[in-house]
């Protein structure tokens, strides 16, 4: 196949910035260049491998509408086939060109697969500018803990430093909600820190986001579920210019979806390819493997079900 009519657009009109697009050297050549993916979630899940979350951190995070992202654990991903899709990305459109159609991550996708919030306030605002002691003074009353100057780089806190504190805690039956709360934040910004929002420095999260999960009680009425994505969005058109070598937001909701894209190769058989092998896949795709289907919303709604916590589960979780 030419793959100048799969990757130049005859017009130019709303592909308005092939120049200056990473496929925009494809066609003249085989280009193996795999993109890192940013992420900081490594010892996030290590740890709860041997340590079971209690229960009580899991129903606080069941309220707010993290419970979802938790109960999916964590997926390796393959750079691979997520460098091939992003060779697709097109930021005038937020979508993935195909020579046989388009397809992209939609809001449906993100509350389906992780069950967060997709109604709501926006999760906005400006980095407030706070001294060390301040910021420190902040983390303990909403965090339980302050860590050492060292820790804070700005607005943003070392995602270490929150792990750390989490080593030393545990969570009992007859703990304070408080300090079951602060705990359960913690959680949360190791989440968004290290695998829904990572930024491109790998293990620091902004305490914006600590800023609403002040009210526990108040924390699902924001649309984490948009700022996931929207997040997700900025990160691929970044990724998707010319000489950038890393990616990064919720890749986790992308890889399955590439997997059913690249011709209904599975993750397994996949994991072990190269760019040019999928590369030539996408490329060949016939209409026949690009037909769109609503969800099964009778599994949809199972999938709900299974996300609702037990009333006796005794803090165990498998990953």
């Amino acid at each position: 196949m030419d793959r100048r009519a799969v990757y130049v657009p005859h017009d130019g009109t709303v592909l308005s910035q092939q120049l200056q697009h990473r496929s925009d050297d494809i066609p003249e050549g085989d280009i193996n260049v795999v993109l890192q993916a940013k992420r900081a979630d490594g010892v996030f899940w290590n740890y709860f491998k041997d340590h079971d979350m209690h229960v009580r951190v899991l129903e606080v995070l069941h309220q707010i509408g993290f419970y979802g992202v938790y109960r999916c654990g964590r997926l390796i991903y393959d750079c691979h086939l997520i460098t091939t899709l992003v060779e697709r990305w097109r930021p005038e459109t937020h979508t993935f060109y195909f020579h046989v159609g388009e397809a992209t991550i939609t809001l449906e996708d993100v509350q389906i697969i992780w069950t967060l919030p997709i109604n709501g306030f926006p999760v906005t605002g400006l980095d407030i500018e706070r001294s060390t002691e301040e910021w420190q003074i902040y983390c303990r009353e909403y965090l339980g803990f302050s860590s050492d100057e060292e820790a804070f780089k700005g607005s943003r806190l070392h995602t270490h430093a929150i792990m750390n504190f989490i080593r030393t805690v545990e969570i009992t039956h007859d703990m304070p909600r408080p300090t079951v709360v602060q705990y359960t934040r913690c959680i949360v910004m190791l989440l968004l820190g290290g695998l829904m929002c990572p930024d491109s420095s790998g293990n620091l999260v902004p305490l914006l986001y600590l800023s609403k999960l002040e009210e526990i009680n108040a924390a699902r009425n924001y649309s984490w579920g948009s700022a996931v994505l929207a997040f997700l969005y900025r990160e691929l058109c970044h990724a998707s210019l010319k000489g950038k070598a890393a990616v990064g937001g919720t890749l986790q909701l992308l890889q399955p979806y590439g997997a059913i894209w690249n011709c209904r190769h599975n993750f397994t058989r996949t994991v072990r390819t190269t760019v040019r092998v999928i590369r030539d896949i996408l490329d060949n795709m016939q209409e026949d493997q690009f037909i769109w289907q609503p969800y099964d919303m009778d599994s949809a709604v199972l999938c709900h079900m299974l996300l609702i916590l037990p009333q006796n589960c005794g803090g165990q979780h498998v990953l």
